[in-house]
């Protein structure tokens, strides 16, 4: 009977059993907290600062102003609306937008004056 006792026991070179994968040992990112509707010093804010950026992009609003993503599309359509800003390159999901500097209206104004 000692024999059989021996051979059932596994040997510890057999490896035993392995632990349990364990799925929940993830990194959690955190929510983003983004504003749904413009307060008033987000809103004076959008109109003095983000005409100055040299890029101006839905993601660059929602990353600097804590907007949300459609906020910040119909900020940007009320900028270009104002003429704050100028569009470079339209893509249907992603539109970018750079700052309307004067220099467009300053040949068209002196054209029209040399004539």
């Amino acid at each position: 009977m000692a024999k059989k006792d021996v051979a059932s026991k596994p040997t510890s070179s057999s490896g035993g059993k392995k632990a349990k994968k364990k799925w929940s040992a993830k990194k959690v990112k955190d929510k983003a907290n983004n504003m749904v509707i413009l307060d008033k010093p987000t809103y004076d804010r959008l109109f003095k600062e983000v005409p100055t950026y040299k890029l101006i992009s839905q993601s660059v609003l929602v990353d600097r102003l804590k907007l949300n993503g459609s906020l910040a599309r119909i900020a940007i359509r009320e900028l270009e609306a104002q003429g704050l800003i100028k569009p470079i390159s339209r893509h249907h999901s992603q539109i970018i937008y750079t700052r309307a500097t004067g220099d467009e209206k300053k040949p068209a104004a002196a054209a029209a004056s040399e004539e």
